[in-house]
């Protein structure tokens, strides 16, 4: 076998572990497909001299890629969520394969993919490659052009991002996500009165003007009105996760790995919802405090 049908070999098979690892460090399946595309470019153009564990070495090219797609994609954040991106229309008239979108959400956390879009490239990568990859940071480091402590470092750092801060007792933490999950489940399966349970019959909705078609605030009263409320945005249900919003038990819409609108809930004594905030206005999102809640 020649030098290109060895490499082509060892591309195959490892092209599934270097997507996932592409995926994670992007958030997007396209995306995710170009940089391992643009990694297969790369190695053929390296060549194969010295290459002592093919594996290591593709994965060090793939995240490079990956490096190189974040810290283009932070260049440009100055307005990443066009306000269009939130509405249903948008998200059914966008290209790509949202079935398959859904599906790789799934399998990694969607709420854990939209946090780690708030992370910095370098720390995004460093915890990608050594928490979900268990690639050293003896390898990891000089990746980031760092040090091997440096990347550790980055890591750390990424890892508190993630698991966040609750700002509650744990009790009151898990009954919060119980409701915040019931609601959602009620939400996706069209339970009106399950919705109905759940809400204090006088709940008050605020959603700021980029959430819907009218690019109005809107505000809702009452506890049959919310939940009808529910039920128009329940397309987007597939693409919602509970998460550690502001330190509150909360749920994150998100297309590509990257949040689009958040939701905020009151509790009274009772866990009963009182009030829910929709944000969806990009410097909101920004100023959103997000984390993985612990399964």
């Amino acid at each position: 076998m020649d030098d290109l049908g060895w490499l082509t070999a060892r591309f195959a098979e490892n092209r599934a572990q270097l997507h996932a690892v592409a995926y994670r460090m992007l958030g997007s399946a396209s995306e995710a497909d170009d940089a391992v595309q643009d990694a297969w470019l790369r190695a053929e153009q390296a060549g194969t001299a010295g290459i002592e564990n093919p594996a290591a070495w593709l994965t060090t090219i793939v995240s490079r890629v990956c490096l190189n797609m974040l810290r283009s994609r932070e260049r440009r954040r100055e307005d990443p969520l066009d306000a269009a991106a939130t509405t249903p229309a948008a998200a059914a008239e966008d290209g790509g394969d949202p079935e398959r979108e859904a599906l790789l959400a799934d399998s990694v956390g969607l709420a854990l993919l939209v946090v780690l879009d708030t992370l910095a490239p370098a720390e995004r990568v460093a915890f990608v490659l050594h928490d979900m990859f268990a690639v050293p940071f003896d390898e990891v480091g000089p990746l980031l052009d760092r040090s091997p402590a440096a990347a550790r470092q980055l890591a750390s750092r990424a890892r508190r991002r993630v698991r966040g801060e609750p700002a509650v007792p744990g009790e009151d933490l898990a009954r919060q996500r119980r409701v915040v999950e019931a609601y959602l489940a009620a939400a996706r399966q069209g339970d009106f009165d399950a919705l109905l349970t759940l809400l204090d019959p006088e709940v008050v909705l605020r959603a700021d003007a980029a959430v819907g078609p009218t690019r109005a605030p809107v505000s809702l009263r009452g506890a049959a009105t919310v939940a009808r409320g529910a039920f128009a945005s329940a397309g987007r249900a597939r693409y919602t996760a509970a998460a550690l919003v502001d330190g509150t038990a909360g749920l994150v819409m998100a297309r590509d790995g990257r949040a689009t609108v958040v939701v905020a809930f009151t509790l009274d004594a009772r866990g009963v919802i009182t009030a829910i905030d929709v944000i969806a206005e990009p410097a909101r999102l920004r100023a959103v405090e997000l984390a993985v809640l612990d399964a």
